[in-house]
């Protein structure tokens, strides 16, 4: 009788223990290079899931090479794999166009998105020493664009738009060494992209004098980005709005992930937001004027929580 009994309790716990295993999903978030803000970004969602969730949703945040790597990626992973990109990209990947020309797939049509994450929106940094205040103001300057980056090429793109290509010194110096080569005098002004507050212009704002050039309308519109506005106060001295550039980046999954997990990443996204918020003022720049950068369609499981919590959803995102 003893016997019989220990097995019924064997037996129950084990059960016990596949129906916990069952009910925890493991998810892979595959963000950027491990240096990034946004690689930063995946381990407070990863801690905002699992807070979020009591433990129900684990994400293991997976380094990456770039945006492209994530996409192309789509392919091969399965269910559990959420990755961040721009919405453009994915677009591009569906038509087969661009870098993903010859590379197209079927598996590229099942992707879909999940929420809005930071945008990387554009910084150009100049010395208050200068004296540059805009754009044309930066001919005959030594400027910083880094190599290799989007940064780096979208600035590249910016000078050539608005009439500066051959015009600026490019200084030959990493964008990690940015802040003590303009502290230093070496440089006039550096370019960066990436979440705003961004940390190496916080940290340049906080060591030496700086203005950070906002761009114009017709400037805006001839970059064919996003606009985006900084709101004063953001860096130490700017006493007024920086309207600049930015594209947006959101999580993506692929119908293959479970609705229910897709809607619990979501709504435990949005939840946790303000949380994350306190702890990396990035999050702030995130809220619902951000969905509109969404361009491709929404998981079913995200429909779901944003149709609960009150989102207006275009015809594309559904």
């Amino acid at each position: 009788m003893k016997n019989k009994t220990a097995i019924i309790a064997l037996g129950l716990c084990a059960a016990l223990v596949s129906s916990a295993a069952l009910a925890e999903t493991r998810i892979t978030y595959k963000s950027a290079k491990s240096s990034s803000s946004y690689y930063q970004m995946g381990v407070q969602i990863a801690e905002a899931m699992k807070a979020g969730t009591n433990g129900d949703i684990i994400v293991t945040v997976e380094e990456s090479q770039g945006s492209v790597q994530n996409v192309m990626e789509a392919k091969s992973r399965g269910g559990d794999y959420v990755f961040t990109t721009p919405p453009a990209l994915v677009g591009l990947a569906q038509a087969g166009k661009a870098m993903f020309e010859g590379k197209g797939d079927p598996k590229f049509d099942e992707i879909r998105a999940l929420f809005p994450i930071p945008s990387l929106t554009m910084h150009f940094v100049m010395s208050a020493d200068s004296g540059v205040t805009d754009f044309a103001g930066m001919e005959g300057k030594t400027i910083l664009l880094g190599k290799g980056s989007f940064g780096a090429s979208e600035g590249e793109k910016y000078l050539k738009l608005f009439g500066l290509e051959g015009k600026v010194n490019l200084a030959e110096v990493e964008l990690s060494n940015a802040v003590p080569a303009l502290k230093n005098g070496q440089i006039d002004g550096f370019v960066t992209a990436g979440s705003w507050p961004a940390p190496n212009v916080i940290e340049a704002a906080a060591s030496t004098d700086v203005v950070v050039l906002s761009l114009s309308d017709d400037q805006i519109a001839q970059s064919k980005r996003s606009k985006l506005v900084i709101p004063a106060g953001t860096y130490n001295g700017q006493d007024s709005d920086i309207t600049t550039t930015s594209l947006p980046v959101a999580a993506f999954a692929t119908t293959a992930m479970d609705e229910e997990a897709a809607y619990q990443l979501t709504k435990t996204f949005w939840e946790g937001k303000a949380t994350m918020s306190q702890g990396a003022p990035w999050w702030n720049g995130v809220d619902k004027a951000l969905m509109a950068n969404i361009t491709t369609k929404l998981h079913p499981g995200a429909i779901r929580y944003y149709q609960e919590a009150g989102f207006e959803l275009t015809a594309d995102q559904q």
